[in-house]
């Protein structure tokens, strides 16, 4: 749930109107409040405030509430939109996003909205003489703000720098700004400073059992995590705009040994963040169920509530199971689809396929249906999980964004390691088979063997966050650092091809499955993973399972992409038209 509404309402307004007052000189503008910077940061009180609204921006449908969370990160080789290509969020999924695409230019301001706000409370906490000369308590308070919004900054700037390459990145308040026309700055630049910047803000932090809230705040753990995944992605491939190509800088092991030690650090301290037991219970109870996570393995999450677009989240409403309106949980679902090729990527003894891939949907009777191979869904926000009783509105549920889990940590530090030793230690390997044996239930015997040389305990890991981190807004981003998604777009076509011709690796999935009800639920006569020759089953219902695959789906799946380009997004063409020195690049 939200971070108080009423905080968020004060301090909205306090900002605004400040930044207005800030920026006469340029807008000719009147201030409109009585609230000004010496009124905002005058004690913890108001300094706290402040800073819950530059948390403000993470949040509704412009942020994580929908389009970061689930229009951008697809197509990959993991899940896709919905639906035909348009200049909407399918643009984006289908790799044909125009500079006037209306999904694109809200996220982009609200990220400088969020950076703004960060940067004002930067520039200002540190300079109130609480800080200084405050009580022990005052003092400990507001370097703790400190700390929050630096990794809050970290935080947008990662966003737009991952989805738009070489961005405008001002870091100081913009009525501290002599030109308001602000250029690109190289990225490797920015990473570095706010890099250091995390290390900064981890030092400030409490610890998450000392800091008595919950996860919807940043804590020590939080910023050290984020720290870590900046650096893989500043030692990660991107698009560069010089030369049009992916690269990736010579010293990339710098990083990698940042994350490697950031992620190291957290794994010896179990006592603040560690793997809940269960997968099932991670997203059915503490995501889906709303309810607090104990263990701490979900370090950091975007808090929803309020019931506006604005504040709340459209998760479990656009994206999950398909429900009709007249079910007991209302309408929602089916925005985005899996693939095929991901679904049969699961072992059928691995718990997190039917967390994370839904293959029913829920009838006005309240009946399951199946759903084919093609159109089934994601999971692990799930309106049918959600206590029914709990506030919310028809489209906002208040379901909460994971930004970083500690499964990311475990794998973070696997990767770093086997990249900076030429090869898995004994080290990478605990981390890595300790998520690994989760995703079975705590069975090691169904895991299979590790592998000890480098590339093949790469592959295995970029394979296990596959599995691990489906619908959570991470798979496509991984693909770009490690240089891959052009790869296995390819080799998902191919693949969903043999699928499709029932042939090669996929020579076991089944033409048609054939079901009926058992009461309310689903009961399958023929398994997923054995071929049948039946086409009729008398007293049982068929569905198209691989029959459902073709030629025309297998073309859409990132269906223009473009190497050396679709990696990123164009400028949206409002800001263009509003800053004279930006200018749109990597063939846009």
């Amino acid at each position: 749930m939200k971070i108080n509404r009423l905080y968020k309402i004060l301090v909205g307004t306090a900002l605004f109107c400040t930044s207005l007052t800030a920026c006469k000189s340029y807008l000719d503008l009147n201030p409109i409040s009585e609230f000004d910077n010496g009124a905002v940061f005058s004690n913890v009180s108001n300094a706290t405030l402040a800073v819950l609204g530059a948390y403000d921006l993470l949040s509704g449908d412009n942020t994580y509430g929908i389009r970061l969370s689930l229009y951008y990160p697809y197509d990959s080789d993991e899940m896709m939109v919905s639906g035909a290509v348009d200049n909407g969020r399918r643009g984006i999924g289908r790799y044909n996003a125009l500079a006037g695409n209306t999904e694109i230019a809200s996220p982009w301001n609200n990220l400088y909205q969020g950076i703004e706000r960060a940067n004002l409370c930067i520039d200002q906490i540190p300079k109130m003489d609480m800080y200084i000369n405050g009580t022990a308590a005052e003092q400990k308070e507001l370097r703790r703000l400190h700390g929050e919004v630096l990794t809050l900054r970290a935080q947008y700037y990662l966003e737009l720098i991952r989805n738009w390459g070489d961005v405008p990145a001002p870091m100081v308040p913009a009525f501290q700004q002599a030109d308001l026309f602000v250029q690109k700055e190289d990225r490797d630049k920015v990473y570095e400073r706010l890099i250091a910047d995390l290390k900064v803000a981890s030092d400030l932090l409490p610890w998450r059992t000392e800091a008595g809230a919950r996860n919807e705040r940043i804590t020590k753990g939080a910023a050290k995590a984020l720290r870590a995944r900046m650096a893989l992605y500043r030692g990660g491939y991107s698009l560069r705009r010089e030369t049009k190509t992916m690269e990736r800088r010579a010293d990339f092991a710098t990083y990698y040994q940042i994350a490697r030690d950031e992620t190291n650090e957290l794994i010896q301290r179990r006592d603040q963040h560690t793997l809940n037991a269960s997968y099932v219970t991670l997203f059915k109870t503490f995501v889906s169920g709303l309810t607090p996570d104990p263990a701490g393995e979900i370090m950091f999450e975007v808090g929803a509530a309020g019931g506006s677009a604005q504040s709340d989240s459209k998760l479990g409403y656009y994206n999950g199971p398909r429900l009709d309106a007249a079910s007991r949980y209302g309408q929602g679902g089916g925005g985005i689809n899996p693939l095929p090729t991901y679904f049969y990527a699961f072992d059928s003894t691995d718990v997190r396929r039917d967390v994370t891939i839904t293959f029913y949907q829920v009838l006005a009777s309240n009946l399951k249906s199946p759903q084919r191979l093609t159109t089934i869904t994601d999971g692990k926000f799930r309106r049918d999980w959600r206590n029914p009783l709990l506030p919310g509105t028809a489209q906002t549920l208040g379901f909460n964004w994971p930004i970083i889990r500690f499964s990311d940590v475990l794998l973070m530090f696997a990767e770093a390691e086997n990249e900076l030793k030429g090869g898995p230690t004994a080290e990478a390997i605990a981390a890595f088979e300790e998520v690994r044996k989760r995703g079975y239930a705590g069975n090691a015997t169904l895991m299979g063997t590790t592998p000890t040389t480098k590339a093949a305990f790469f592959n295995a890991i970029a394979n296990e966050r596959l599995l691990e981190f489906g619908g959570e807004g991470i798979r496509k981003y991984d693909l770009i650092r490690w240089n891959l998604l052009a790869t296995k777009i390819l080799e998902t076509r191919a693949d969903l091809t043999a699928m499709q011709a029932g042939t090669g690796k996929y020579s076991f999935v089944p033409r048609y499955l054939f079901w009926k009800n058992n009461g309310e639920e689903i009961q399958f006569l023929n398994s997923m993973y054995k071929p049948t020759t039946a086409t009729a089953v008398t007293g049982w219902t068929r569905l198209d399972w691989r029959q459902n695959i073709t030629a025309t789906y297998i073309t859409s799946v990132a269906q223009f992409f473009t190497p050396n380009k679709s990696e990123l997004l164009p400028i949206n063409q409002a800001a263009l038209d509003a800053n004279p020195n930006l200018k749109q690049d990597y063939g846009y």
